[in-house]
């Protein structure tokens, strides 16, 4: 086997990563939601956690896929057409990334105190759902189920 033909075996692995992270981060912001309704947290939180956790999703699986994008570029033939086409690409992925950072956060991402990821942010609301989860039931946080 070929080192080109490994390298794009592996680009597209990270496609197919980057793509799941989304779907997967589809599905969790659903979840959630729904839980957050059936809490009774009300629509509009149960949609803010729905937003914000899908928007951490497709900034994971962005992240990914510049990876990929890297990868395949790098380890192919490089060519002037090549490069152009990548820095296309990743300047579009940069500012989408930027573009739902923007909605997830609130604020620009470089007057942000901590940096976040796409992970960080659905682990962030994973989290708050357990919280909240915790504290609604009846026999608090700290006993057993």
């Amino acid at each position: 086997m070929d080192i080109e033909a490994l390298f794009v075996g592996i680009a597209v692995g990270f496609e197919a990563i980057g793509a799941a992270a989304m779907v997967i981060g589809f599905v969790i912001a659903l979840v959630l939601g729904a839980r957050a309704l059936r809490r009774g947290d009300g629509g509009q939180r149960a949609f803010a956690t729905v937003r914000t956790t899908l928007g951490g999703a497709i900034l994971l699986g962005l992240e990914v896929l510049v990876a990929a994008d890297l990868i395949r570029t790098i380890t192919q033939k490089p060519s002037l057409e090549d490069a152009a086409i990548l820095g296309l690409i990743v300047l579009i992925r940069t500012v989408l990334s930027i573009s739902i950072q923007i909605e997830v956060d609130g604020v620009l991402p470089w007057k942000r105190a901590l940096l976040t990821s796409g992970g960080q942010v659905i682990g962030r609301a994973v989290a708050q759902d357990r919280a909240a989860a915790a504290s609604a039931r009846p026999d608090g946080p700290t006993a057993a189920p």
